[in-house]
């Protein structure tokens, strides 16, 4: 495993680790067949690219790869830089900053840092099941918690519950927006396409929990599976839970297969419902990203369905609490499809 010039997602490329590095294989139901890979980072605060046109600017990624093993996960291209593969090992070989609340507390504190926003949740699950056994995420909140920093989280994770006394005590004095992803119900397409995930309906009461106790909730619908979970009355169905567990906005997205993803999810698809293998590569060509048409189509479904439950769509950043600037126009960053213009022309909306 290559330790060194992890250059991707905000992450500086000299060496982010020292050598203190314990590998654990860990036997345990829970955990069977995840090594971890218990690491010392030497920062945790990462800038985003500025080409990635992000709405935030900074992120905090306790893990690199991740034991939800969506088959999709864009992240998974990350672990080709460790001289991991982007399939089995990205879902099995978990890399663990053990140091990241210390750490991030003593970045909080210098002088250069301006208390901007930290999203969280951009790369894999920071309530990931290896959260359960590391606790990393009640130090990180408690820090950004005393230093009334703002703060995001994007999760697939019920272990988030865990902290809601920490995340309302944080959102006592800062901002804090919390979004969970839910794109489908289907319980059979679950299984095989999120396997390591909370089911859909588990996380859905996350919203209705965290939403219960103070704490407002969005949900990004996503991805929409082509074909799998794009049906009308699919959409409906979803739109129609997300809107019962008291979601303040629903953002759709359609599944995009970035290098990395694509062929582990041709490879499953292949497996699973080869029928589709020709229609998929038919739609994606050679890109990452569904037709501009199939994404406005979605979009304007979701939303229609949307506004008939009292729900509705939200503006790039605003699920994490992000204040509105006046960006130029243009791709979003992940997963880099358009913004919406106006509401005759609906477009696919920002990943985080």
């Amino acid at each position: 495993m290559r330790w060194d010039n992890l250059g991707n997602l905000g992450e500086s490329p000299s060496a982010l680790f020292g050598t203190d590095i314990v590998s654990r294989t860990v036997d345990t139901p829970e955990f069977r067949g995840i090594t971890f890979h218990e690491v010392r980072a030497r920062s945790i605060v990462n800038r985003v690219p500025g080409a990635s046109r992000m709405p935030f600017e900074w992120t905090v990624n306790p893990y690199r790869g991740c034991s939800h093993a969506c088959v999709y996960c864009f992240a998974r291209k990350t672990h080709s830089y460790l001289d991991l593969d982007t399939g089995q090992d990205f879902d099995s070989q978990i890399v663990v900053k053990v140091n990241a609340p210390e750490l991030l507390r003593r970045e909080l504190a210098g002088r250069r840092w301006r208390g901007d926003h930290i999203a969280m949740g951009t790369n894999v699950d920071c309530y990931q099941r290896a959260e359960g056994r590391y606790q990393l995420m009640p130090g990180i909140i408690t820090a950004l918690r005393d230093y009334a920093n703002p703060f995001s989280i994007l999760t697939k994770g019920t272990l988030i519950l865990r902290d809601l006394a920490l995340l309302q005590q944080a959102a006592e004095v800062t901002d804090v927006g919390i979004s969970v992803s839910v794109g489908f119900l289907d319980r059979e397409l679950w299984r095989t396409v999120e396997p390591g995930t909370p089911a859909p309906e588990r996380r859905l009461n996350v919203v209705r929990t965290l939403t219960a106790h103070g704490i407002p909730c969005a949900v990004l619908m996503a991805p929409v599976i082509p074909f799998l979970g794009d049906a009308p009355e699919q959409l409906r169905a979803t739109v129609r839970a997300i809107a019962d567990a008291g979601a303040g906005s629903v953002t759709p997205l359609v599944l995009h297969l970035r290098p990395g993803a694509r062929e582990w999810f041709l490879s499953w698809l292949e497996h699973h419902h080869p029928h589709l293998v020709h229609r998929y590569r038919t739609m994606y060509g050679d890109g990452a990203y569904a037709p501009t048409w199939y994404q406005r189509r979605i979009t304007r479904q979701v939303h229609e369905y949307a506004a008939e439950f009292g729900i509705g769509p939200t503006r790039p950043g605003a699920a994490r609490k992000i204040p509105s600037t006046d960006a130029a126009p243009g791709p979003t960053g992940a997963p880099e499809q358009d913004e919406p213009r106006s509401p005759a022309e609906p477009t696919q909306l920002t990943l985080i």
